[in-house]
């Protein structure tokens, strides 16, 4: 059964809420299963030391996760037009991966939440698309055929599936749907490249 991995970080929740339509979107692709797994925080002193499993929320990603899977949906909030540090740092230490090839010929989304309209959600899809490009994986967006795409009024890009995220802010239909499609378009993908 082909596993798609859905990896992020999340500060506030959005990132995760959206992780969580995402994996439902792969597990609608009949005979594909989500793995959902996150990072830990780093501290600006020095890395936290973290249990093995957080207090609540998905588990901690390990090297062996990435290695197995059959696809990657990639998901950080913007900071600065740019992904998470946390999720940063897992990825920089992923250099096994990247000689093993384990990820060579695979599929890949990303996703983000940003917290104003301006606030480099589509700069943050495309530097997550970077390491991935150089494990040599296969980048998925969305295409404009989703028409939430068109009717989005705040989250939403064709390099991947994205939210406007604040305290006034859950995630709007047009988002759910365009991290729905994402999903199911990333499953569909993995399970035709399993079945060659």
């Amino acid at each position: 059964m082909p596993k798609i991995l859905i990896l992020y970080y999340s500060r506030h929740g959005s990132t995760a809420e959206m992780a969580q339509y995402i994996a439902r979107g792969v597990e609608a692709v009949s005979g594909v299963e989500a793995i959902i797994r996150t990072v830990p925080e780093l501290s600006t002193v020095c890395e936290k030391i973290e249990d093995t499993i957080p207090e609540r929320g998905a588990i901690y990603a390990s090297l062996e996760d990435l290695k197995t899977c059959d696809g990657l949906a990639l998901g950080s909030p913007t900071h600065f037009g740019n992904m998470a540090a946390s999720l940063k740092y897992f990825i920089d230490n992923t250099t096994e991966v990247w000689f093993s090839g384990a990820l060579i010929g695979k599929p890949a989304s990303v996703f983000t939440s940003t917290g104003s309209l301006h606030g480099g959600q589509e700069s943050t899809l495309l530097s997550m698309m970077l390491p991935l490009l150089h494990h040599g994986m296969m980048i998925l967006g969305l295409p404009y055929s989703e028409h939430a795409l068109r009717e989005t009024s705040s989250g939403g890009t064709p390099y991947g599936a994205s939210h406007l995220a604040s305290e006034l802010n859950r995630i709007t239909d047009e988002e759910k749907k365009l991290c729905l499609a994402l999903g199911t378009r990333l499953a569909k993908t993995a399970l035709l490249l399993k079945q060659t």
